[in-house]
């Protein structure tokens, strides 16, 4: 199923930020703190710097001590299980700190929450969990609190998996580093391997404007950032569903022309997307640091298959190869999937001689 991508209007961001403005009048000037949790990858970090923004204007202190919170955020992950029961296990120990406060507003996010069973699960299991907003509604956590102080009753707001997908531009960010910043050049995936469920959790691939992304760019070079990290969970499909489509290697380009002292970084990128173009901008290009992450999964062209990853495995080592004839020193990092269904002595065999000649660095 493809999704339409929706950007969300400007008079919808102000409407929210007349909800932050409404949250900070009813705190009315109180010394309040909040506490955000984040659980997963990258992507889920600078979605919670956009939250801690968005708490900062409603009158919110950042805090690490869950006593001194009167609101804790929990940004949950779905794609691995260890982070789904940690994210859990945790909002399970914040019960007791409600007994102590009746007052504490206590919130789930992200990807976990993001799918039915789980908001069903957190809505009749945590009765103490105030509110609950999945990954399309983030821009909306102004309005969802406002309406949880306002009423007093819990709010669910995870979508609905058939509406399109979003970009918000204009929201507040608190940067949790000085000097190395996430930077968001893309949401969702269309890739469907089918061990993951990204595209379920955060919808369909949807590219922002390469204006908007220079602009925030050129923002934190001229505040000192050293790293920018660019983000997608597959940057190598950036600019595919723009009404003039450009490529991610023309958008690194563009990024290695902003003036200033600083290093750009991107993840993830899937290797079927890949492509030569990038390397050479990379290897061109001395701001781009010298790392490339490129997952593998499996050396196996039959488990490659069934994972849906449309790529085999002499591909990946022939750009493999082509990174380091044109950058001997690369740092080259991946992920491996070991005993996938249906996996064999051979197939795992076949993954041993990649890693053998791909001789990655972690």
């Amino acid at each position: 199923m493809v999704r339409e991508k929706v950007l969300i209007s400007k008079e919808e961001i102000e409407k929210q930020k007349e909800y932050m403005e409404r949250v900070r009048a009813l705190n009315g000037g109180r010394e309040l703190y909040a506490l955000v949790r984040t659980y997963g990858c990258q992507q889920n970090e600078a979605d919670s710097e956009r939250l801690a923004g968005m708490l900062e204007e409603m009158g919110y202190a950042l805090t690490e001590e869950e006593e001194k919170a009167d609101l804790i955020l929990v940004n949950t992950c779905a794609v691995r299980e260890h982070a789904e029961l940690k994210a859990l296990s945790i909002t399970g120990q914040f019960k007791h700190l409600k007994e102590k406060k009746r007052e504490l507003l206590i919130g789930m996010c992200g990807c976990m929450v993001s799918q039915e069973h789980r908001k069903e699960d957190v809505k009749h299991k945590y009765p103490y969990v105030d509110f609950l907003f999945g990954t399309t509604k983030l821009y909306t956590f102004p309005e969802i609190l406002y309406k949880k102080i306002v009423t007093g009753k819990r709010q669910f707001c995870i979508g609905s998996v058939d509406e399109p997908g979003n970009i918000a531009e204009g929201l507040p960010i608190h940067r949790m580093s000085d000097f190395k910043a996430w930077l968001s050049i893309m949401y969702g995936c269309n890739n469907f391997c089918t061990y993951c469920i990204v595209p379920y959790v955060r919808g369909r691939e949807r590219s922002r404007d390469p204006e908007e992304i220079l602009k925030e760019a050129r923002a934190l070079a001229a505040s000192g950032v050293k790293e920018i990290t660019l983000l997608g969970q597959n940057v190598n499909s950036y600019g595919k569903d723009l009404p003039e489509p450009i490529s991610f290697a023309e958008l690194l380009r563009r990024v290695c022309r902003i003036d200033g002292d600083f290093k750009v970084r991107f993840m993830t990128s899937h290797p079927k997307d890949a492509t030569k173009e990038l390397i050479d901008v990379m290897a061109e290009n001395d701001k781009i640091a010298k790392a490339f992450h490129l997952p593998l999964q499996s050396g196996s062209n039959e488990i490659l298959r069934r994972m849906n990853r449309n790529y085999t495995a002499e591909k990946y080592l022939e750009l493999v190869a082509y990174m380091r004839e044109k950058m001997p020193d690369i740092a080259l990092t991946s992920d491996i999937i070991v005993g996938f269904p249906g996996e064999t002595e051979k197939d795992f065999e076949d993954t041993l001689r990649v890693l053998e000649k791909a001789q990655y660095d972690n």
